[in-house]
Order: structure tokens, then sequence, then C-alpha cells
């Protein structure tokens, strides 16, 4: 969410920034916000000057009563009902005009970064670079799903009986192999430094609507029916969720933090072949990182967060690419965002496994996550990115490590996290 005074200065300049997203449906919202906000101000000039004034003629009744001047007093105390009366009115039109400057606010998107790449989808986003050679096998690659179900890893027909479609149960190798990722990326962030965190796995709907556009909601989050409850969809939610209405001293900073979950999406729309098996689906779990810095820092900050996700995977010999997010592709309250894309030796194309957001001070701003400095008190700004994110990462993993045989090779950076095992044999 914008600053109300930057909107007021700078018409102009969010327009143009959400000509830029290709939101013009959005434009109008400008103007009406700014008319919103005058009739605010205004609304609260007169109730400040009303309440001055009833307090002035208030003090004044008992000194026209003392002097036995009752019909001054009576016509005194006829003012202070009169202003009580229209401070009443006040109040509510104030409560009115906030509300609906806030809801309009809330839509209106952050300012980009001057360096995104313009673009109206995510056809027009930029590759940034290449890390590691992709390679093509001398033999087929079968469907991922096929790779699970061949080390009797996976089950998609019981999953369906017991919850419906996109869930599944990880079985054996496979599910050990899930885990040990978890936990190899867990270690991975507090070897760089990371505080690791467990957080809630749902969160109230102030928080949901502090950390994400209400576009987002509506297409991801489960909402638990009767409670002001909702489950997270990845665990960034709850992590920034943490700081909601806190002061963090300027010393203090930067705070970052490596947080596990699982985390549940609805995931509408159908997808094709290649987005089924464990691809796309309503239940997973992950491995997320988070920063609350001060502004100053926040750029380098996001260059840090994607290149952790890119070292954790080359570590992992699989090769990956960044790509920049084009201005059309971004959520509304990010200034800027790489996804990080995994090598899929099947479909011979990269395909995300996480992605980095710089959100500016847009979180912080509708979750009062301010910072106290020797200047005074000013909103943080946060950033997240994902560390590794199975099953879906179990893809690109088993897919770049598969062999001739069937086999699965494991790199050397999960053996101790697999038992020292150097590959999952077929079973019989």
């Amino acid at each position: 969410m914008l600053d109300i005074k930057f909107v007021r200065e700078n018409p102009d300049a969010v327009k143009e920034n959400i000509r830029k997203k290709f939101q013009d449906g959005k434009l109008g919202l400008v103007d009406e916000v700014i008319n919103l906000d005058r009739e605010l101000r205004a609304a609260k000039t007169e109730a400040d000057s009303l309440r001055a004034e009833r307090n002035r003629v208030s003090k004044e009744i008992g000194g026209l009563m003392a002097q036995g001047k009752k019909e001054e007093a009576e016509e005194a105390k006829k003012k202070v009902t009169e202003f009580s009366g229209r401070l009443s009115a006040l109040e509510a039109s104030e409560t009115e005009l906030e509300e609906k400057l806030l809801k309009n606010m809330m839509v209106i998107p952050n300012i980009i970064d001057p360096g995104v790449p313009l673009g109206k989808d995510d056809s027009e986003n930029v590759e940034v670079e290449i890390f590691g050679e992709p390679e093509i096998p001398d033999f087929d690659i079968p469907y991922h799903g096929e790779i699970m179900e061949s080390l009797n890893g996976l089950d998609l027909d019981s999953a369906r009986k017991v919850a419906g479609n996109g869930f599944y149960y990880l079985m054996g190798d496979v599910a050990r192999l899930h885990s040990a990722v978890i936990s190899y990326a867990r270690d991975f962030m507090i070897d760089r430094g990371f505080t690791y965190c467990i957080p809630p796995f749902m969160i109230r709907s102030g928080v949901v609507t502090g950390v994400m556009s209400f576009a987002e909601m509506d297409a991801m989050m489960y909402k638990i029916e009767g409670e002001d409850l909702y489950l997270i969809g990845t665990s960034e939610h709850s992590m920034i969720g943490k700081y909601i209405d806190t002061i963090i001293p300027e010393e203090s900073l930067p705070h970052t933090l490596t947080s596990y979950s699982p985390c549940f999406r609805k995931e509408k729309g159908a997808h094709g072949m290649e987005e089924r098996g464990v691809y796309r689906i309503h239940q997973f779990e992950k491995q997320e990182m988070i920063v609350v810095c001060k502004p100053e820092d926040s750029t380098e900050w996001f260059h840090k967060l994607w290149k952790n996700t890119v070292d954790l995977f080359r570590s992992m010999e699989i090769p990956v690419r960044t790509i920049e997010c084009c201005s059309g592709d971004l959520a509304d309250l990010k200034v800027m965002s790489y996804d990080v894309e995994a090598w899929s030796p099947r479909q011979r194309k990269y395909f995300e496994v996480g992605s980095c957001s710089n959100l500016g001070d847009a979180q912080a701003r509708r979750l009062k996550i301010r910072v106290s400095g020797s200047g005074g008190k000013y909103f943080a700004h946060t950033l997240n990115n994902t560390v590794a994110a199975p099953p879906r990462m179990l893809i690109a993993f088993l897919e770049n490590h598969l062999q001739a045989d069937g086999t699965v090779k494991i790199p050397e950076a999960l053996r101790s996290y697999m038992g020292g095992a150097e590959v999952i044999g077929l079973k019989k």
C-alpha cells in the first residue's frame, strides 16, 4: 500500500505506474482516493475546530453560572449540544471515508522498481542468468509421476479416495528424499546466518490482507469455516505477520529468518500434463527465507536471497536460471521479483521452483511494521524467497539425477541426510 501523501503529491507517477502494470481499469482509483482524502482531511479539520470551540464554550458555562447569567449559560449549553451533534455526524463521516479510502488504497499497486522490464504477462519475463550446463541424457526420461511410481514412492489413487485430486502419498525412499531436501535446505540457510523458525500454519484475516493483495487472497487461500483463520499458502505470510504492529530498534536490523511449514493452496483452473502429478497441488511443504531490513538495504538483500536458492540447487547438481518478472507479471505489492527455474531434461526447458520478491514498505505499511532510528520512526522493507519447495523441487531432482537403469543418483550434499545412500534403487 502506498503512502497517501505520495499519491496526493504524485498522482501522475501513480497513474503511469498503473499503466506500466497494464491495469488501466484502476486509473480512476487515483482521482477517487485523492478526492476521498480531501474530504477526510476537511472533515477532520472541521471536527478538530468544533472540539476546540466546544471545549472553550463548555469552560465558559461554569463562569456564567457563577455570575448569575443563567440565560447566557443556557445558550452556551445549547451551542455545546449543537457542536456535539455535528461532531457525531462528522465522526461517522470520517469512519466511512477512512474505510472507502483504505479499500481503494489497498487495490492501487505498489511502485515498481525503475529497472523492471515492461510486459503484459509471464510470456514477457526476461532471462537474467544461467547457472550450470543443462544436459539431455541419451535415454528417455519418463514423466515424473512414473519415476516416483517406479520407486514405489507415489500413490495418487489412494490420495484421491482420501482427499480428492491435488493430493498425494509419498512413500519409501521418495518420501525420505523429500524430507532430506527440506532438512538440507534448513541447514543450508542456518549456515548462512539465518535464524530457523517454525511459524503458525494458520493466520487471521488482518495478517492475510497485510501480506498479499485481495486477488491473490481469493485465488490462493483456504478459509476455516466459522473462524477468522486462514491456512497459509506459504510461511512468508505468518513470518512477516510475526512483526505486525511492532517497532523494531534500527540497530537490530536486518532480521533474517528461515522457516519450515506445510502450505495449502486452492490452485484454481485446469492444467496440462506436465503440471499434473505433484507439480501443481493443494498441499506441499516448503523452506522459506524472509528479511526485514532498512529501506536502503533491501536491494542488496534481494540479490543475496535469490543467490541463496541458486547456490542450494547448484550444490545438488541441478542446473538453474533466474528470470526477472516483467511489470504485468508482478503481484500488486511487489517492487521487483525474480523466479528461479530448474532445468527439466524431460521437457527440455526450465520450470519455476522458487520466487524471490522485494515488497518495499508495502507489507510493513499495511501491518504497521516500523523501525525506530536516530532520525525517528519509518516503515521497514520486507523481502521473501523460496529456499526449496518439494514435491515440485523433487521433479527437478529426479529428472536431473535419473540414470539409464532407472536408479536415481544422490549427490554428495544430500547423502548424509539419506543414511549415506549414493543411489535410490528400483524396487521389486
